[in-house]
């Protein structure tokens, strides 16, 4: 009976442990103003000032870094001579302090000599509100041009820009570097924009509405399919989602930010932020909205269809829609509203519109996360955030626990081997004495 008592204490144990870790990604949704959540397989980097000195970035792999106010930090990656390439910097703030006007991140990618291949500058705007932003680099592959285009060592420049009067705390930096998969042997490819597409914005979405709760950051984001979410969102917090926009498809989206129910307060400029980023985590578009206590929406404004051909047009917006996967949604409310209307958080609604049938791959093979499965439309279907969906398949239960993988086999494994090795010392019969006098081994 003692031996059953045990026994029955330890798988209790795992039990309550397992249950207890799947509180984790409800949690991860329930994150507060200010806090965001890293991949959390990054690993650690710090940025080089000198480029001969510079950490190497290894493709697929999520990083971690730190830059400081006025900081040009390089970091290092390999390119062949074939992919085209991205490395995307996502700039974290803290949330004390004031952001200025125009303070941000400007990445750049360089040839070893210091010939530049691509920029992009990412800041706060006019909101003036410290949020997470992002901004990517790429090498694209053109026949006509002489730079950039050789395999071999290439730097990757972030340098911050900031005011006197902002907030001198170092921000936190997320880096990623991928490869595009290679295209189909012997196609033939556009090497000209897209010149016209429809450019008509959407009709507002009827039906109705659901409730959906946005992640911190973008390994938490959450998954969206068509249809009106409902959230809530706190002054000075980003809330994520994420919607599969497949190759000739086009997203339209609009926030909706409710009336405040609570305080009473005046007029607040740029108030919430609504912004799209690709599946590199380059900025593609935003839209910005005033609030003074009553309803107000903002929509982002029409962008093409997903096409490798509009890589090659000189907007920032349109070249950013160059491929397929998950393109990602996010909400971020100022914290200058906490003055006027208080900290409590203010229910919005997000409407989403992916329009057009899906077209095909250019990609040989497996295009990673440079497309869109039927997986993914279920994930986005049942609203699974990003490191859910990552985390499913044969270990689902295990994984929806939210703990990692690994722990949960070593824990499991231990469980069943202790219990494994009780059964084989063989239990005894009733009222008799255990053999050799050995005694079964006693539960914690």
């Amino acid at each position: 009976m003692k031996r059953q008592r045990n026994r029955g204490r330890v798988v209790a144990a795992v039990l309550a442990a397992v249950c207890a870790a799947a509180a984790l990604p409800g949690q991860a949704h329930a994150a507060g103003p200010g806090v965001y959540a890293f991949d959390p397989e990054a690993k650690k980097v710090q940025g080089a000032t000198a480029n001969v000195e510079a950490s190497e970035l290894d493709e697929g792999v999520p990083y971690r870094s730190t830059i400081r106010p006025g900081e040009k930090l390089y970091y290092r990656v390999t390119l062949d001579e074939v992919s085209a390439a991205y490395v995307s910097a996502v700039a974290v703030p803290g949330d004390s302090g004031k952001a200025a006007y125009g303070d941000g991140i400007n990445v750049s990618l360089r040839e070893t000599d210091d010939t530049q291949c691509s920029s992009q500058r990412a800041n706060f705007g006019s909101g003036e509100y410290a949020r997470p932003i992002a901004a990517y680099v790429s090498r694209t592959i053109k026949e006509s041009s002489a730079t950039c285009q050789e395999s071999g060592q290439y730097d990757v420049l972030v340098e911050r820009e900031s005011k006197e009067t902002s907030n001198s705390d170092a921000w936190d930096l997320e880096l990623r570097f991928l490869q595009e998969p290679r295209l189909k042997s012997g196609s033939s490819m556009p090497t000209e924009g897209p010149g016209s597409w429809p450019s008509a914005s959407a009709k507002p979405l009827t039906g109705k509405q659901q409730k959906r709760s946005g992640g911190a950051g973008f390994s938490e984001a959450t998954s969206l399919e068509n249809g009106r979410w409902q959230d809530t969102v706190a002054p000075g917090q980003t809330r994520f989602y994420r919607v599969p926009v497949d190759w000739g498809q086009q997203i339209h989206a609009t926030a909706g930010l409710s009336n405040s129910t609570g305080a009473t307060g005046g007029f607040v400029g740029n108030a919430l932020t609504l912004s799209l980023d690709n599946p590199a985590q380059g900025h593609v578009s935003d839209a910005t909205l005033s609030y003074s206590g009553g309803p107000a929406s903002a929509s982002l404004r029409p962008l093409p269809p997903v096409a490798y051909r509009n890589r090659f047009d000189p907007s920032t917006q349109v070249s950013a829609m160059r491929f397929a996967g998950w393109y990602y949604l996010s909400v971020s409310l100022s914290p200058k509203l906490k003055e006027s209307y208080g900290d409590e958080p203010i229910p919005f609604e997000l409407a989403v519109q992916v329009k057009n049938d899906a077209g095909t791959s250019p990609y040989e093979g497996d295009a990673g996360v440079f497309g869109v499965t039927d997986q993914d439309r279920e994930v986005a279907r049942k609203g699974k955030n990003a490191r859910e969906a990552a985390r499913s398949g044969p270990m689902t239960v295990v994984a929806a626990a939210g703990i990692g993988t690994g722990s949960v086999l070593v824990l499991g494994l231990g469980v069943w081997t202790l219990l494994a090795r009780r059964r084989a010392v063989g239990a005894p019969a009733p009222g008799s004495p255990a053999v050799g006098g050995h005694r079964p081994p006693q539960g914690r």
